[in-house]
């Protein structure tokens, strides 16, 4: 996840990501984005290092999904690591091998403008946290979630996943209405209305799953705050409230919204993973999003 988020502040236009048995043995992400100059790519897998934030004020307004660094420096203490990447300015570009966190090599090469990452032997170092690794079958179930959470999110990319040699997904970048097709078929063509509202508080769009097809599972629910995936169990009431006089309480709904708020006004460093978002007007969002959901489907 850190890493294709890292592809995507590049500003890549193709990322294709590699996994083999279930990214233990290999997690590589290739990108065709920016890359990286020589000083940035050694300084990038020290700690708290990054180049997204110029001055103190600048994290208060973050509109990146990450920092390089961060995510690096603690990929790198517990695999063995090859990074190559090339700005469009150098003629050449950079080899980086890191084992355990020390620097084995680093060399010039020819390689594409943009970057290569490829996390090898996944807890190599560390056997007691290795083996609380899941299946392969579950660990590759949360690699195809979090690769689904950035594919809706970014549909202007386009993605490839191979995984044991297989492609999964080889998807070229498109609008919203067509990525959610190219995830989860052509049978949501018929099944989603837009949704759309600018207000002062919050922006939003995207797509609802018509009433009608709601489920007793959890269906495809993804809810975005400035193009990051979260999760509210508030927001999601909102959502499924719209339609309390159409679906059962224990169906759910599909949806696929996008929420634009200013930076200042929430808070996503509450959870680890970033999927909890605290908001400065919750109870306005809240309103907002409902009686949006309601003109939608037409109530």
């Amino acid at each position: 996840k850190e890493l294709i988020e890292n592809s995507i502040d590049a500003k890549s236009k193709n990322i294709h990501i590699i996994i083999k048995n279930a990214g233990k043995t290999l997690v590589q992400i290739i990108d065709d984005g920016m890359g990286m100059n020589q000083n940035d790519a050694a300084i990038c897998f020290q700690k708290h290092t990054t180049s997204k934030i110029k001055e103190t004020i600048d994290i208060m307004h973050i509109n990146t999904m990450g920092f390089r660094g961060e995510a690096l420096s603690s990929i790198a203490s517990i695999a063995e690591v090859e990074l190559k990447t090339k700005t469009q300015d150098d003629s050449i570009g950079t080899l980086i091998i890191i084992d355990n966190s020390k620097i084995q090599k680093k060399t010039q090469i020819a390689t594409p403008k943009g970057t290569s990452i490829a996390v090898k032997n996944l807890f190599f170092n560390i056997p007691a946290r290795k083996n609380f690794l899941k299946s392969d079958k579950i660990e590759m179930k949360h690699i195809l979630e979090s690769f689904m959470q950035l594919a809706i999110a970014n549909h202007q990319i386009s993605f490839k996943l191979n995984n044991d040699g297989k492609i999964i997904y080889n998807i070229a970048a498109t609008n919203l209405k067509q990525r959610i097709i190219q995830v989860f078929g052509k049978k949501y063509q018929q099944k989603i209305l837009p949704i759309k509202e600018e207000t002062s508080i919050v922006s939003l769009d995207g797509f609802l799953g018509n009433p009608l097809d709601a489920r007793k599972t959890k269906g495809e629910q993804f809810l975005y705050v400035n193009k990051r995936f979260i999760k509210s169990g508030y927001l999601n009431h909102a959502i499924k409230n719209a339609m309390h006089n159409i679906i059962h309480p224990d169906q759910y709904p599909s949806y696929f919204i996008f929420l634009r708020i200013k930076p200042s006004d929430i808070d996503i460093n509450i959870h680890p993973n970033k999927i909890e978002v605290k908001f400065e007007d919750e109870k306005a969002i809240y309103q907002i999003l409902k009686s949006t959901c309601k003109k939608s489907i037409g109530m």
